[in-house]
């Protein structure tokens, strides 16, 4: 009988070890307690974090020495709030436990950090932009912009992906292969959408695009999934004319309701040159605005 840890040990063990190493980070005054007697060890007691969550302190203890026992998710919060975590750090703290965080207590405004937003930036020849938990688009570059559109100029639900392949006429018509990607869109944002379950503004979504869209109506109580892949898309643009692009769905690590998307030019249909000839001549009208 092999004596090396379960994995389910060294989880319980992992999750202790970030509990104390979070609880000894912080002083009686970061949580309003008073300083109180000589301490001998750095940080908070495990009796103050036990009151700060509403647990007890053997059962707290029980946690910190990596015990078989089994926090709710209620319980996790507490925790997490009680230790003061940093969204990243809740986010372990749930890993850990092997259950996901309550959306609530993640949920905020969406920001893309300037470095990505600068790296989309950068690929100047390839169109890309980057996407939020509900598949809003929140940053894009130059070659996305004359492909698709000034997003800068869409409001609210208008900038949403969802909203853009089926309720906006214009965008539709860009798709050439509309009757196979829509579908295929609608599948991987439902699979998205699951872990957003409940989620009042994608509830409010959903029952815009009910009404705006006989197609999207008819297919989301279909249930269909698909998790996201990489694929081709064929644009008929109003000036370009024909572009064909494989694009990449690619998740940010720190920000993993956020995606980015990345078109690439593919050699048919001649489509970098016709890109090229795009960003020029959006360069000479901006200059000519300037002048």
């Amino acid at each position: 009988m092999s004596d090396l840890p379960t994995r389910l040990e060294i989880r319980r063990r992992e999750f202790g070890a970030f509990l104390r190493s979070r609880r000894e980070k912080l002083t009686p005054a970061n949580v309003g307690l008073a300083e109180g007697f000589r301490r001998r060890t750095p940080g908070l007691r495990r009796e103050e974090v036990a009151l700060l969550a509403g647990v007890g302190t053997t059962w707290y203890s029980w946690l910190e020495q990596g015990r078989d026992v089994h926090p709710s998710v209620e319980v996790l919060s507490a925790l997490a709030d009680a230790l003061k975590l940093d969204p990243a750090e809740r986010r372990h703290l749930f890993a850990l436990n092997n259950r996901p965080p309550p959306e609530a207590a993640l949920t905020g405004p969406e920001q893309v950090e300037e470095p990505l937003r600068r790296m989309v930036q950068s690929l100047t020849g390839q169109p890309a932009y980057v996407l939020g938990r509900r598949w809003d688009v929140l940053a894009w570059n130059r070659a996305a912009e004359v492909l698709f559109g000034d997003y800068g100029k869409l409001q609210g639900d208008e900038r949403n992906i969802m909203h853009l392949v089926f309720a906006n006429a214009a965008h539709r018509r860009l798709l050439v292969d509309w009757d196979n990607l829509a579908p295929t869109s609608l599948a991987m944002f439902r699979a998205d959408s699951a872990r957003h379950a409940g989620d009042r503004d994608f509830e409010r979504l959903i029952a815009t695009l009910m009404k705006a869209s006989a197609e999207f109506r008819d297919w989301w109580p279909r249930h269909d999934v698909l998790r996201p892949f990489s694929g081709h898309k064929r644009i008929e643009h109003l000036v370009g004319g024909r572009m064909s692009f494989e694009y990449t769905s690619l998740t940010i690590s720190d920000q993993p309701d956020m995606k980015l998307i990345v078109y690439t030019p593919l050699d048919e249909d001649k489509t970098a040159m016709k890109l090229e000839g795009l960003l020029q001549t959006a360069v000479g009208r901006g200059k000519k605005a300037k002048g």
